[in-house]
């Protein structure tokens, strides 16, 4: 049995420890071989799989720590994905893949990996002008890359012969002359993903990688007859970025709801219910373990990890394979969401006092109104309602640029799309006003920095000094803040599982003054958190309201021109 049956072979059979899409990986492999993918053209090309396994012990040697100067022998794991890359093919006997995802743990050799591959792309694969690059956002991110393809030449006595380095002070070019072939290392900066024809790039750390950079790759190989984009990453944070997006097509494809044949993925990663700091799972996300990954490291992280809760997310991502949703956690979403099942009752708010936050557009941000309701009426949590509104003209570039769905949203009612290029600030004062003849609106808090012109219509309509002005530094926001964590760890916010404020609530990153007091911090945080910055305002007048009162105590008289 070749190396790449045998490894998916043992996988099933549970002989070897993997999570779950590792193993619905092999299951596709054995699956396709028994007669299935023959039914779609695929071919199973055992020779081709193993010339390309068989180039790195042979051909490359690794140039660092305890193991430099020795043969590349890849690890099952690891000729199970290069050779299934090299060697299924189709009916027309090009290459089967063309886009590998590869997701798993730091220090298990994914970038030797990926410089081994793309040295073997650039001289062996039989491509005359085989153009291959590491890509990356910037060109320092794609160095580390394309640092280890460059020691691997400078160690091998068979590829320091046959390929010229260019470069006086860093090398920035290798070259496979009698082809006309070359392997640089490019990035978004100064257009230099332009133009490309590519045979071969490698994307590392792509779960820090801006969507620019994969999609220019991508049309890239267009011309190509086998071209292959491949992409390693650990395990990411944002659910709306790109990586997140390859992360989930993979998911899809190994679980069969998206057929895609050109599409290969290795998603290493603890199961469900698995505890982290249980060494018994450590091999799910850690092929490696025992080889270029130690315990005794991983023991080390994890205790880390225990000492400094603050750098849990960071281990569970990076050693651990686990998706979380922000870079440094605020709010646990698993605290969130079960506030969303109290009780939030649009008939039984009317009437009653509340407290409104406001945070407005500049260009790119949301622009959210909030308004929290003290208990009162038998009800001893608060309740929260909120309202969005981004302009026409860009909705769809927002779309495009934020990755979550504002069309859909404003379908089902939770946004509001106004005319024009910025945000109708017409629109926001008519529904204040309009919300205004429905509850009790106390005090509105805003931003003093901006939209003037709003807040002096609004100061004119409504009670006296009922637009306040609060300041975003930490110093006001950190007893806001402080309030609102309370009231979601106590279950005491009714939120109303408003898809919109969860996705803020899910990007927020807070940081702290010298004094230890925090705010949230737009410029960090991995996505819109504007109708958390809303709630935050509102809060940071509503908790000096008065202690619960009884609805039958309240006396409220409307007019046509607003509350009185």
């Amino acid at each position: 049995m070749d190396p790449v049956t045998q490894y998916a072979s043992d996988v099933v059979a549970g002989k070897i420890v993997t999570g779950r899409l590792v193993r619905l990986a092999c299951q596709r492999h054995l699956t396709d071989l028994d007669e299935e993918g023959s039914k779609r053209g695929l071919r199973w090309d055992i020779p081709a799989a193993m010339r390309h396994l068989e180039f790195f012990p042979d051909v490359l040697r690794l140039a660092e720590g305890k193991f430099a100067d020795q043969p590349f022998v890849l690890q099952p794991w690891q000729q199970f994905i290069q050779g299934s890359l090299f060697g299924w093919k189709r009916a027309d006997g090009y290459r089967r893949f063309r886009d590998a995802y590869i997701e798993i743990g730091k220090g298990n050799g994914k970038s030797p990996m990926a410089g081994g591959t793309a040295l073997y792309m650039m001289c062996a694969d039989g491509e005359i002008g085989a153009h291959c690059y590491a890509a990356a956002t910037s060109l320092d991110q794609a160095e580390e890359l394309y640092r280890d393809a460059v020691k691997m030449v400078e160690a091998s006595p068979a590829l320091s012969q046959r390929l010229t380095l260019s470069g006086k002070v860093k090398v920035f070019n290798i070259a496979h002359i009698p082809s006309g072939s070359f392997f640089r290392k490019v990035s978004a900066e100064h257009r230099g993903l332009d133009g490309k024809r590519i045979h071969f790039a490698a994307l590392d750390e792509v779960h820090e990688a801006v969507p620019l950079v994969v999609n220019k790759v991508a049309k890239g190989k267009k011309g190509r007859a086998q071209p292959l984009i491949y992409e390693i990453t650990n395990s990411g944070w944002d659910r709306n970025s790109i990586c997140w997006q390859h992360h989930e097509m993979s998911r899809d494809v190994l679980e069969g709801h998206i057929p895609n044949d050109e599409w290969f993925a290795y998603v290493c990663g603890l199961d469900e219910g698995d505890d982290y700091k249980d060494e018994k799972v450590w091999l799910k996300a850690n092929p490696n373990l025992g080889v270029s990954v130690g315990y005794d490291y991983l023991r080390a992280e994890v205790a880390k990890a225990a000492a400094m809760p603050a750098d849990e997310n960071l281990t569970k991502r990076l050693n651990f394979c686990v998706w979380t949703e922000q870079a440094t956690r605020w709010m646990p979403m698993e605290k969130w969401d079960p506030c969303g099942k109290l009780n939030l009752n649009l008939e039984q708010l009317i009437g009653q006092e509340c407290y409104g936050g406001l945070d407005l557009a500049l260009t790119r941000d949301l622009t959210a109104f909030v308004l929290v309701f003290p208990p009162t009426g038998g009800r001893d949590y608060w309740a929260v309602l909120c309202w969005f509104w981004i302009p026409e003209n860009d909705r769809q570039e927002r779309v495009k640029r934020d990755h979550v769905p504002y069309d859909a949203w404003e379908k089902q009612g939770f946004i509001t799309v106004t005319p024009g290029d910025s945000t109708d600030h017409d629109f926001i004062e008519a529904k204040i006003k309009e919300l205004s003849k429905q509850f009790v609106i106390k005090e509105i808090a805003y931003d003093p920095s901006r939209a003037v012109q709003l807040v002096t219509h609004l100061q004119d309509f409504g009670p006296k000094d009922w637009m306040v002005q609060y300041s975003q530094g930490a110093q006001s926001m950190n007893a806001p803040i402080s309030f609102i964590e309370k009231l979601i760890f106590d279950g005491k916010l009714a939120h109303g599982n408003h898809p919109i404020l969860r996705w803020n609530c899910a990007n927020v990153v807070t940081v702290k003054n010298s004094n230890g007091d925090i705010k949230f911090d737009k410029a960090k945080a991995t996505g819109r958190i504007d109708g958390m910055t809303a709630l935050a305002n509102a809060f940071g007048r509503a908790r000096f309201a008065p202690p619960p009162f009884k609805v039958e105590d309240m006396l409220m008289v409307y007019s046509p021109t607003g509350r009185q």
